[in-house]
């Protein structure tokens, strides 16, 4: 069984209400199979999944690559600032 204190580790703060929403219909995306990240795209907007960083607009490749990377940056930040094991 893993250590609950490792269970957070990688975290440098608490996923926000928006980013844990978007891991969850991430999640379901790719738990039908789907890993191509076109495809993951087209069903972010079939899906009418709402983007992490509250900007509107449709789901593009481009939109993707850079949510998850605002979300990474910000993880980096606060594992700069706090360290690990939020």
């Amino acid at each position: 069984m893993q250590d609950p204190a490792l269970r957070t580790q990688s975290k440098g703060r608490p996923l926000s209400e928006a980013e844990t929403t978007f891991a969850t219909d991430l999640e379901r995306v790719y738990e039908t199979g789907c890993h191509d990240f076109a495809l993951v795209v087209e069903q972010l907007n079939a899906k009418s999944v709402a983007r992490p960083s509250g900007q509107s607009g449709e789901w593009t490749l481009d939109v993707f690559e850079d949510e998850l990377k605002q979300i990474n940056a910000s993880h980096d930040a606060a594992h700069a600032e706090h360290g690990i094991g939020a």
